[in-house]
C-alpha cells in the first residue's frame, strides 16, 4: 500500500484495487438488488445494507454476505489481505454499506461514530470523487471565539487532505484522520483539476496526486480541465465490534428471507 502525502495519520490508496470485469459485475449486481434492499440515506439518495443491521446500542445483528461481495470478486478477503484489520476485533471487515451517488450528490462532513474499530475501508466503482478529511476548529482560534453557533460552525471548511478517488480503487483510513478528523464530498456535477494536481476553483492540493493509478489525470493539452462526475457506487467495509449471537435457526431463517 502507497501512503498518500498526508502530514496526519496513516491514510492508504491502492489503484486498480479490482479490475474493469469485477468492477462491471459488482455494479450490475448492485443495481440489480431488489428495491426492498434499498434504503434512503440522509443525504444520499439510496444505500444497501450488507452484513447485517445495527441496533441502537451498536450492536450487529449478522446475516451473511451476498456472494458478490465474498466469491467473485473476493472482496472480504481481498481487503483482509491488507491488513489494514489485522488489530480489528475480528480481523476482517464484517459490515458494508454500499451507496449510490448520482451527479451533483455528495455527503456533508461527518464522523462515522463509535459503533466501528476506527479503520474503514473504502470502494469507489463508476465515477471519481474528491474526498475531504477535515477538521474542528482549534480551541483558541479567532473563528472558535466569534463563533455564536458552536454546533453550527465548529467545522473548519479547508480540508486537512484531499484525495482523488479514482475508480476502481480502494482508500483505507486509519489512527487520528478516522478517530478526530471528519470526511466528506462536496455536492459537485464536476470537478476542476489542473495539471499539476490542483483544484483549480478550491486552491487545494490533491495529496495522493502521484499514486494514482491512470494517466488520463496528467497526460492531456489542457492546464486545467473540468472532468464530470457519473454515477458512482461505495462500498464502504468496516468491522463492528459487539456481534449479536444468532442461533442456527434463526441465521437459517433470514437467509430465507
Amino acid at each position: 500500500m502507497s501512503a498518500a502525502r498526508t502530514a496526519l495519520d496513516a491514510v492508504y490508496y491502492i489503484p486498480h484495487f479490482v479490475t474493469i470485469e469485477e468492477e462491471e459485475y459488482l455494479i450490475r449486481k448492485i443495481q440489480g438488488s431488489p428495491l426492498h434492499a434499498w434504503k434512503q440515506l440522509k443525504n444520499r439518495s439510496n444505500g444497501i445494507i450488507s452484513g447485517g443491521e445495527l441496533t441502537p446500542r451498536n450492536v450487529l445483528i449478522p446475516k451473511p454476505f451476498p456472494s458478490y461481495v465474498e466469491n467473485f470478486p473476493p472482496l472480504i478477503s481481498r481487503v483482509t489481505a491488507t491488513h489494514a484489520f489485522e488489530g480489528s476485533p475480528h480481523h476482517a471487515p464484517n459490515h458494508i454499506l454500499m451507496n449510490e451517488y448520482l451527479p451533483g450528490q455528495g455527503i456533508m462532513p461527518h464522523e462515522d461514530g463509535g459503533a466501528y474499530y476506527p479503520v474503514v475501508a473504502t470502494l469507489s466503482l463508476g465515477s471519481h470523487a474528491l474526498f475531504h478529511y477535515y477538521q474542528y476548529y482549534q480551541e483558541g482560534s479567532p473563528d472558535v471565539s466569534d463563533r455564536r453557533d458552536t454546533a453550527a460552525t465548529s467545522i473548519d471548511p479547508n480540508p486537512v487532505a484531499t484525495l482523488l478517488l479514482e475508480p476502481r480503487s480502494l482508500v483505507i483510513t486509519t489512527g487520528s484522520l478516522y478517530k478526530c478528523h471528519l470526511h466528506g464530498i462536496e455536492e459537485r456535477t464536476n470537478d476542476q483539476i489542473t495539471l499539476d494536481g490542483r483544484l483549480a476553483d478550491l486552491g487545494v492540493a490533491i495529496d495522493n496526486w502521484n499514486q494514482l493509478g491512470s494517466e488520463q489525470w496528467k497526460c492531456r493539452r489542457d492546464s486545467e480541465a473540468v472532468v464530470p462526475r457519473t454515477t458512482r457506487y461505495s462500498l464502504t467495509c468496516r468491522d463492528i465490534p459487539k456481534v449479536a449471537a444468532v442461533a442456527a435457526g434463526s441465521l437459517l431463517g433470514a437467509m430465507r428471507r
